[in-house]
């Protein structure tokens, strides 16, 4: 297997995602590859710094220009070819070469950029009418597979329709859930609630056989078990999701102080247990999240991950790939078509 990785992309660029990828190494098997994108001299540098410049583990791509994280996501794309970003997704597309197709590609940066280039380059899956990014999110009663966390802020019902339908095959296939019970976010719980786009990918959700829908759940029930796959658009996706960051954050930080100011000698035989349990709930700890319905296998990482992030999504990417979520992904699409009208005719809704 060989899995590109995006040197240039992140907050923390290349220093940690070049020590995530030898970090990551330890996951992957005999014969399989890491193909580094980005400045060829400057990555060459890292890899002899660290005795691995020979190492057969490591291939290199030369790609000169990066994306920065402010730059406009379609116009930088267009306009910097020779990007990580784009260089990447080239690799990951289904028209490069055999020498140089990857099987995954990996990226801290640019979130619209990574989304442009990939449907720029990977094209969609037949019957895909926007890729989503489903972001696994950790919680007590286990994992939950939020879709879309920030491809697509305004979708139509139909987009997130599919987004149901896609999180439930990843989460059946990556992640090993049986019968995932699948909801959709709305401003309240009861039948009538929300938008017109809400309403309509209720009803179509409602309808679709071998999906376990359970109607609509609120913010309040994210992380209560509510439900397995979480259905939004992109904006409150992304809003839920770096809320629900931060609140971890500042939670942990809050018992470490409460403890330490009540006994400091408590305070020290309780640190194992805290970080064992925001361990569990830190978002490095589960690594990139897949762009669902691309012809490929894209895994989209925080702008600011740090070296544990890159790893964790080399073992996820690794994963998604071994389980072909892609094409349960087309087979799932065509078993529902006739849900959807515009997806009986072929055309994007």
């Amino acid at each position: 297997m060989r899995l590109a990785i995006d040197v240039m992309g992140g907050d923390h660029a290349p220093d940690a995602i070049l020590k995530g990828c030898v970090a990551g190494a330890v996951h992957l098997e005999d014969g399989d590859r890491l193909v580094l994108v980005g400045p060829k001299a400057l990555i060459e540098e890292t890899l002899r710094e660290r005795k691995l410049l020979d190492d057969p583990r490591f291939e290199i791509i030369d790609a000169p220009e990066v994306i920065g994280m402010h730059e406009s996501p379609t116009a930088s794309v267009r306009a910097k070819k020779d990007s990580s970003i784009v260089t990447m997704a080239r690799l990951g597309s289904p028209k490069a070469t055999d020498e140089e197709r990857c099987d995954g590609v990996i990226s801290a940066g640019n979130t619209g950029a990574c989304v442009a280039a990939a449907q720029m380059n990977m094209k969609r899956l037949r019957g895909v009418h926007r890729p989503g990014i489903a972001v696994t999110i950790p919680s007590f009663h286990g994992p939950v597979v939020l879709c879309d966390g920030g491809a697509n802020p305004e979708p139509r019902g139909s987009h997130l329709w599919q987004y149901g339908v896609m999180s439930d095959v990843y989460a059946r296939n990556a992640l090993g859930i049986d019968n995932p019970r699948v909801a959709l976010m709305n401003v309240g719980a009861e039948e009538g609630k929300g938008s017109g786009i809400v309403k309509q990918a209720h009803e179509l959700l409602k309808v679709t056989p071998g999906l376990n829908y359970t109607g609509f759940v609120e913010g309040r029930d994210f992380f209560a078990g509510a439900a397995d796959v979480i259905v939004t658009d992109g904006f409150t996706g992304n809003t839920i999701l770096k809320m629900a960051e931060g609140l971890a954050k500042s939670l942990f930080q809050a018992i470490a102080a409460e403890i330490f100011e009540h006994d400091p000698k408590l305070a020290m035989q309780f640190e194992p247990i805290v970080k064992s349990i925001y361990k569990k709930n830190d978002y490095h700890e589960m690594g990139g999240a897949p762009l669902m319905g691309v012809n490929g296998s894209m895994f989209i990482c925080h702008g600011s991950s740090e070296s544990r992030t890159i790893a964790a999504a080399i073992r996820n990417a690794r994963q998604a790939v071994n389980a072909h979520v892609n094409d349960a992904i087309i087979a799932r699409l065509a078993e529902v078509e006739s849900v959807d009208p515009a997806s009986r005719q072929g055309e994007p809704a």
